[in-house]
């Protein structure tokens, strides 16, 4: 499978597990994100005060559509399956 086919928000979720696993999984990788995640651009298309305050929003979206996406075994460590 194609990577932009296994991350594109609008194709069905790849794995199905309880709510409150996948809420934990994207809590996760919201955090890995801020860290390891794309970076604000600079230059006339980049940066600004409206990508400091909405690049939050990009980040929790993006821990969602691969929360949705990847099974990180979360429900099944904490007993949640």
């Amino acid at each position: 499978m194609h990577v932009n086919e296994t991350l594109n928000p609008l194709s069905p979720p790849l794995k199905s597990s309880p709510p409150a696993a996948e809420k934990l999984e994207q809590a996760f990788l919201e955090e890995m994100l801020k860290y390891c995640g794309p970076k604000p651009e600079g230059g006339a298309f980049g940066g600004g005060i409206g990508e400091n305050q909405f690049g939050s929003f990009l980040t929790q979206e993006y821990a969602a559509v691969l929360a949705a996406k990847l099974d990180l075994g979360f429900g099944k460590r904490l007993d949640l399956q």
